[in-house]
């Protein structure tokens, strides 16, 4: 008998049943980003007193572009247009019905091709430079309103307890990523008649596998991604950051082999070698100062760097050094 009421119940139509979803997993929150502009508030004076602060689309996978993107605030009875500046930035006014509805902030397209970020910008910091204050403040704002896609992935070394802003923007393994306009070579940190130059590990997100890379923000914008040392104290917030790009002009250099092939032979194998989607590639190699320097603080070696710069034709374009 029982065998038989399976059999026609399952002779049965089964009705198709849709539930309206004001959210998809990987929309943002309203409500979060809301949040980040509260934090950007309390800690505007102290971090980045002369800053403003919007939001911004960046693409991130190949063949994306943003033109055409149009945003919108959606909750369960209301919802808001967002108006997109030429560079795609944008800013949220408060409204309480959707943020009693927990609204989501929706594109008009899927939200995995792009990437969102904070960006605080303060009056004042000479053109093309990144003040280090803003940067600060940029990810504690940025993690406040979950702007971070897939960060299960990109924060696996932190268990749930310490995926705050605090412990992100504050720790040295914090990885949070931040994105310059063109392809990067380098980024030096100046302050008064202090400089440095970030090694190639705060470069191209940390040189991740290909295969790590769909988790990551920087998918498309590998050649444009760096790590700022957020953490480290000693570089006041006032700290500016100046960048080298791939495509600038090259300065005369005698030490750098002519191509690739001229390179393998007077170096030997690369101990880093990066291929981009522009077909450029970066070359690393690492040397042992004379004596043991202690570790940096996030327990890295201290080493000797030699950097290449290849076009895609296989020719020299760029070539830097830098001390343990």
């Amino acid at each position: 008998m029982w065998k038989l009421l399976f059999l026609l119940l399952a002779t049965q139509a089964v009705p198709q049943v849709d539930v309206p979803s004001t959210r998809s997993p990987v929309d943002k929150s309203y409500r979060k980003m809301l949040q980040g502009m509260q934090r950007f508030a309390h800690e505007q004076a102290a971090l980045a007193p002369q800053a403003a602060l919007r939001f911004r689309l960046l693409p991130r996978q190949p063949g994306r572009t943003l033109d055409g993107v149009r945003l919108r605030v959606a909750g369960d009875t209301r919802s808001m247009d967002v108006a997109l500046a030429p560079d795609h930035s944008f800013t949220l006014v408060r409204d309480e019905t959707l943020w009693r509805e927990d609204a989501a902030v929706l594109a008009n397209r899927r939200t995995l091709s792009m990437t969102w970020r904070a960006e605080v910008r303060s009056a004042g910091v000479p053109p093309g430079m990144r003040r280090l204050g803003d940067l600060r403040l940029e990810c504690r704002v940025g993690m406040e309103a979950g702007l971070v896609s897939n960060n299960a992935h990109l924060f696996a070394w932190l268990d749930e307890a310490l995926r705050s802003p605090e412990r992100v923007c504050t720790d040295p393994r914090g990885n949070y990523l931040f994105f310059a306009e063109r392809p990067l070579f380098s980024v030096t940190l100046q302050h008064g008649a202090r400089r440095a130059t970030l090694p190639f590990h705060a470069l191209y997100a940390g040189n991740p596998p290909a295969s790590e890379l769909p988790y990551c923000d920087c998918q498309v914008l590998l050649e444009h991604s760096y790590y700022a040392p957020l953490w480290d104290r000693s570089w006041p917030d006032d700290t500016l950051l100046s960048f080298e790009y791939m495509d600038d002009t090259p300065p005369a250099s005698r030490a750098a082999p002519p191509d690739r092939a001229a390179a393998l032979a007077a170096f030997g194998p690369p101990h880093t070698r990066l291929r981009f989607d522009s077909g450029r590639e970066v070359w690393l190699y690492q040397s042992a100062p004379p004596a043991a320097l202690p570790r940096t603080p996030d327990q890295r070696p201290r080493l000797g760097e030699h950097i290449l710069l290849f076009s895609p034709d296989g020719a020299t374009r760029k070539a830097r050094q830098r001390a343990p």
